[in-house]
């Protein structure tokens, strides 16, 4: 009796964690697709698009000055975009060297700050928009290439309302800055050109974005969590409003250094997880009705265990299963096989080097700080998570 009951709890998570990897392993294989063209309507007017490029700054005082400073080398009219810089709690000294630059400096008062407060306020301040606008919407520490709005606005030519950027890693400072640049990639692989690949939307990654204004203008305050890239997918994705990722279009973005920073982010991304979820599920009824498989993927992605968690369950559960049944431990042994080919696939060849297995002595380390997390938890919590940035990345 002892061991039936075993080895249906065995298949049972086996079926659990293999729809997480089978997952991994269906769209590590789509990336090696042709990208599939979605069918955009055409833009009848040859004029270019106005941009409005928002950056959002709290506590940014090591990182915004160059940032700003970068893109103000843009190639495209000046006439033509507007840049404005939300300031949080920054100081002084950074605000008046922000006002000497050619730019909308606003200066909001939080009790509690977020990302989703600072977009909220900055259509407040700045209003309607006609529909000839963009916004784009950038990190504190972004740095785009000078031809960066140039090649938005021929997207946004071709119809495109909601476009998600290539955003890559800026520095390796270290082997978890170097980790957390992979992991990025693999996700740009995954999530966003594999789903393009075979004609689905891409995810957004909270930076790097471009949405229609007036559009943005009318579900800006519907943000509510610290993770407002989960809830435009949503409802960009309620409406079925196709997301296209622009794989040769690069936004450099500083990634975390250290070990505490690390896990902060993680949590706020594990909870947003979780809190997108809980908030995606009351809809899914409507899209399985209607045949909306871009919310159906996504509402998927959210129940995913993350890839690095099952880089450890699987194997300990593989060890633990062969020590009781060497016969039962094979469907895990192969799950480990099928999900470490799907995610070598899922790395671009260009970081495929030795350099990156010295790397991985440091992915202990950062799992378990990943599987504290999962005790941390609290999907009523909507506090904003800062993630600070390393002046000396930045000088």
């Amino acid at each position: 009796m002892i061991w039936q009951v075993i080895h249906i709890i065995d298949i049972v998570l086996w079926l659990l964690i293999a729809c997480s990897t089978f997952y991994v392993v269906l769209f590590s294989l789509a990336s090696l697709l042709k990208r599939h063209k979605a069918a955009q309507q055409q833009h009848s007017e040859t004029s270019p698009y106005h941009f409005l490029v928002v950056y959002p700054a709290y506590n940014e005082d090591t990182v915004i000055r160059h940032s700003v400073a970068t893109f103000l080398q843009q190639d495209y009219p000046k006439e033509l975009f507007q840049l404005v810089v939300v300031s949080d709690h920054m100081s002084e000294e950074t605000n008046n060297w922000l006002k000497e630059q050619p730019l909308t400096l606003l200066q909001p008062v939080f009790k509690k700050s977020s990302k989703g407060k600072a977009l909220q306020y900055t259509i407040q301040q700045l209003g309607a928009k006609d529909q000839e606008w963009r916004i784009v919407i950038l990190d504190a520490d972004n740095v785009v290439e000078p031809d960066f709005l140039s090649r938005l606005n021929l997207l946004c030519q071709q119809g495109y309302r909601a476009i998600q950027c290539h955003r890559t890693a800026k520095n390796a400072d270290n082997d978890i800055a170097a980790l957390d640049g992979l992991s990025e990639e693999i996700n740009n692989t995954l999530f966003r050109k594999a789903h393009n690949n075979i004609g689905l939307s891409s995810a957004l990654i909270g930076s790097g974005m471009c949405f229609e204004y007036e559009w943005f203008a009318q579900h800006v305050d519907q943000l509510q969590t610290a993770v407002e890239d989960r809830e435009l997918e949503s409802l960009l994705l309620i409406e079925n409003i196709y997301i296209h990722y622009a794989e040769d279009i690069y936004v450099m973005d500083e990634k975390v250094c250290s070990g505490d920073n690390f896990q902060r982010q993680r949590l706020r991304w594990m909870t947003g997880q979780v809190q997108s979820l809980i908030s995606m599920l009351p809809h899914l009824p409507q899209a399985i009705i209607h045949g909306n498989v871009n919310y159906i993927d996504k509402t998927i992605q959210q129940a995913l265990i993350p890839r690095s968690l099952l880089l450890v369950i699987i194997p300990f559960i593989s060890l633990l299963i062969l020590f009781i049944s060497p016969i039962w431990s094979i469907k895990w042994w192969a799950l480990l096989a099928s999900l470490i080919l799907s995610i070598s696939i899922a790395i671009p060849s260009k970081l495929r080097n030795k350099s990156l297995w010295g790397k991985l002595i440091s992915f202990p380390k950062l799992v378990w700080r990943m599987a504290a997390n999962v005790f941390q938890i609290n999907h009523k919590d909507t506090s904003f998570i800062h993630t600070s940035h390393s002046k000396t990345n930045n000088e």
